[in-house]
């Protein structure tokens, strides 16, 4: 899908989607309650179409509304290998496959070649002291075996999923077991999130979309996001914070606790005054190498730069609009992001279907606040 940009200001009042991260979470958890419950305020993208794709083939029985799921507290148990098709979520990928051997049985976690390229490797330890069987080849991940009582060791080191899906299993292992992480943690608030998301049956307005929104008003936008809880747990409401930083001048923001606010930091960085941004290993892990992404599509407004293995500094640059079409990377936060370059300048970006991963209607809420594009389907 091709979007091609116009220029202009944003303006207007839009509800924040709801939050992907407390959706997976909260479905997951509804799930494996046993009981009748409603979760609210869901939105689909792929992402979370993925993770109910996985608890439907696990057996459990749910109906789908416009904005809920309603967990009937039944499951029929499957036969024989179990196909769970994940996609491209990285998120379904690691909490399914605790959740799934806490079920027990055999299980193909399929998904594509990136995904299966970021793999499951903080689980290392923890399949091989459960004596869980693990082949990984072309485009799957084959798991056999169910989790028991005992220690878990998990690395945390590439990201805190890890710990999430093993806290969400957890209520279905028998015995007793202890959580050991190896490693240090970042992007705890996603652990938060998991803690809150306990007990709760309606999904939060979600920060870390809502701040591609918010970022327009730093360029004489006057953009009012709706639906976001100020006090949530999620760690990406500093997204605020950050702007107000790089409004001030050139600024240092350690971005290791916010990883997924690193290509919208990447852009308003860009078009203001430049920053240094530490933090950034993770991003290359992501759905796509982000700081790559970033880069090189920066570099055709003229940004100059240079980086290291964990930091970013972005200078600030005479900027022009750009000479050739962008590219989305298959990357839904590297399409939103460079939204925001593009309604200054114009220009065109090619790969924009990326965005049905966690904001199908990306566009379309741009277009409520004035931003006008066209859309040319391939």
């Amino acid at each position: 899908m091709r979007v091609e940009f116009g220029i202009g200001k944003a303006s207007g009042t839009v509800a924040a989607p709801p939050s992907k991260s407390f959706a997976h979470r909260l479905l997951i958890a509804g799930a494996l309650r046993g009981e009748r419950c409603c979760i609210r305020n869901v939105a689909f993208p792929d992402d979370i179409l993925r993770t109910l794709d996985c608890l439907r083939a696990l057996g459990f029985r749910f109906e789908k509304g416009e904005e809920t799921v309603m967990f009937s507290g039944v499951r029929e148990v499957p036969e024989g290998e179990i196909t769970m098709p994940c996609g491209e979520s990285g998120s379904t990928l690691r909490f399914m496959v605790p959740v799934a051997l806490a079920l027990g049985g055999k299980f193909r976690f399929t998904g594509t070649e990136r995904l299966i390229a970021r793999g499951i490797g903080g689980y290392g330890e923890m399949l091989k002291d459960q004596g869980i069987v693990c082949e990984i080849g072309t485009g799957f991940i084959l798991l056999e075996g169910r989790l028991g009582p005992g220690e878990y060791h998990i690395d945390v080191t590439q990201s805190s999923q890890y710990l999430t899906g093993l806290l969400l299993a957890q209520p279905i292992i028998p015995g007793e077991s202890r959580i050991v992480t190896e490693g240090r943690m970042e992007s705890r608030s996603y652990i938060d999130i998991t803690e809150a998301a306990v007990g709760q049956t309606t999904v939060e307005g979600d920060w870390s979309n809502a701040a591609f929104l918010e970022a327009f008003n730093l360029f004489g936008g006057k953009v009012k996001v709706t639906g976001l809880n100020p006090d949530s747990v999620q760690g990406d409401r500093r997204c605020l914070d950050f702007f107000a930083a790089l409004k001030e001048g050139f600024a240092t923001i350690d971005i290791s606790e916010n990883i997924d606010l690193g290509p919208v930091l990447f852009a308003v960085a860009a078009l203001l005054h430049g920053a240094e941004i530490t933090g950034t290993r993770r991003l290359a892990l992501k759905e796509s190498d982000r700081v790559s992404a970033m880069l090189e599509e920066l570099s055709a407004f003229g940004v100059r730069y240079s980086r290291d293995n964990n930091s970013v500094t972005i200078y600030e640059s005479p900027l022009h609009a750009p000479g050739r079409p962008l590219y989305g990377h298959n990357d839904h936060r590297i399409v939103m992001a460079l939204a925001l370059p593009l309604s200054l300048f114009g220009g065109r970006i090619e790969g924009a279907e990326a965005v049905r991963k966690s904001f199908p209607d990306f566009f379309e809420t741009l277009g409520k606040i004035g931003i006008k594009t066209k859309i040319h389907a391939d």
